[in-house]
């Protein structure tokens, strides 16, 4: 058995988004098409001689503005997953991990729900306890609806609470800039803004994501994709947060294809036309005050060993 391995996962762009309304278990319905970008987190797994499960953050992590926002406790989803993952497979040892952050906190990227999926991959290879992928995204889905997604990667349909995934093959990559704010939205605070402004509203319940959007990122027609990107939390997240509105109106003089909110917030994700576009885009709003800038490209394979 090796002493140490490192998995790394990817954060995710939500290129189209729709929720329905509350469930009695709190959870939403979801139809959303998931794509994997070149983001990442790290997660290294070095065995204990005992079974103690610890986490620490990397000196390395570009990702924490302060470390009380990634606690390192028996609440961390990196130690959540090492835990679940021993009980359901019987290891017998303990783990150390430490997580490299490069996936905004609290961002809309499913910087977390990647945490837990390299966590579960770095381990179940230390371990040597052989689940499969799908066998990872079952227990993964008791984490965080995004963990399925974060270990599968790609590009993918999600349905249910996000974790129902089918996998899409894209005939090109597209490139982005994310931008990642220098503050958080906390996902159900932003669900429940969305709730609040659809109070009124009959909701109903998504049942797939639209065949247009599918198609354009599938076939890479950034001509098309512009118009039918969606996400039904951005007005919840520009509500919480109105700056967000400013960040999408200076992205698009900027000359950004498209500008939207990823999953619940405050990150953006701009499309661009190319690779070089994408880098001269984060290179100008990287000048922007407050603005971080990231040129990411999509699809990417999901958490593996590296």
């Amino acid at each position: 058995m090796k002493s140490s391995v490192t998995a790394r996962a990817p954060g995710k762009i939500n290129v189209f988004f729709r929720a329905g309304p509350p469930r009695p278990d709190g959870y939403h319905d979801v139809a959303s098409l998931y794509l994997a970008v070149s983001l990442y987190e790290d997660v290294t797994a070095t065995v204990r001689d005992d079974d103690g499960v610890t986490v620490r953050l990397s000196a390395d992590s570009t990702a924490v503005r302060d470390p009380e926002d990634f606690p390192l406790d028996a609440d961390n989803l990196v130690v959540r997953a090492a835990k679940l993952l021993a009980r359901h497979t019987g290891a017998g040892t303990g783990v150390d991990l430490e997580v490299t952050k490069r996936v905004p906190i609290a961002g809309g990227m499913g910087g977390g729900s990647a945490d837990a999926a390299a966590a579960l991959v770095a381990c179940n290879a230390l371990w040597g306890t052989g689940l499969t992928r799908e066998q990872l995204c079952e227990l993964g889905s008791e984490l965080g609806a995004d963990v399925p997604f974060a270990i599968t990667g790609g590009a993918a349909v999600g349905l249910g609470i996000g974790d129902e995934l089918s996998p899409l093959l894209l005939r090109d990559r597209s490139d982005w800039v994310v931008l990642p704010a220098s503050y958080g939205l906390s996902t159900p605070a932003v669900f429940k803004q969305l709730d609040a402004l659809r109070a009124d509203e009959d909701v109903p319940t998504p049942t797939e994501v639209d065949a247009d959007v599918v198609l354009a990122l599938v076939s890479g027609d950034h001509e098309r994709l512009p118009g039918l990107m969606h996400n039904d939390l951005a007005p919840a997240a520009v509500n919480l947060a109105p700056e967000l509105g400013q960040v999408i109106e200076e992205s698009l003089r900027a000359g950004a294809l498209a500008a939207i909110v990823s999953g619940s917030g405050p990150t953006t994700a701009l499309l661009a036309a190319d690779a070089h576009h994408a880098a001269e885009l984060a290179l100008q709003l990287q000048d922007e005050p407050g603005l971080a800038a990231h040129a990411v490209h999509g699809p990417v394979p999901g958490a593996q060993i590296i």
